[in-house]
């Protein structure tokens, strides 16, 4: 997958369609990821009593849901931009990430 943690995505399809956000987590053998301010769901949770620090108070929590990655382009930092990704190879064979819009380096 393409998109790491830490990345600015804009949501291309769905419910949260333009709206952009931070990556905080990556779920690679699902192929989805999970943005900061998408695709917010709440769950009803019962108290739980347990031993320790496995407490849960109830409640109604609120949350971020992953989304497809195929829903999410990476925001291009030359151009601010929605962009498609590509992978090259440096002299010592490290893998780089390129903005395919822009040709530069992203990290």
């Amino acid at each position: 997958m393409r998109i790491k943690v830490g990345d600015e995505v804009e949501v291309i399809a769905g419910n949260y369609k333009g709206i952009r956000g931070e990556v905080q987590r990556v779920l690679h053998k699902d192929n989805r990821v999970v943005v900061a301010g998408v695709n917010m769901v709440k769950k009803h949770q019962k108290p739980r009593q347990g031993g320790g620090m496995s407490q849960a108070q109830g409640g109604i929590i609120e949350f971020e849901a992953p989304i497809h990655a195929s829903n999410v382009m990476l925001v291009c930092p030359d151009t601010d931009e929605p962009t498609r990704i590509g992978i090259r190879r440096d002299e010592d064979g490290n893998r780089n990430r390129y903005s395919k819009q822009s040709g530069n380096d992203i990290d």
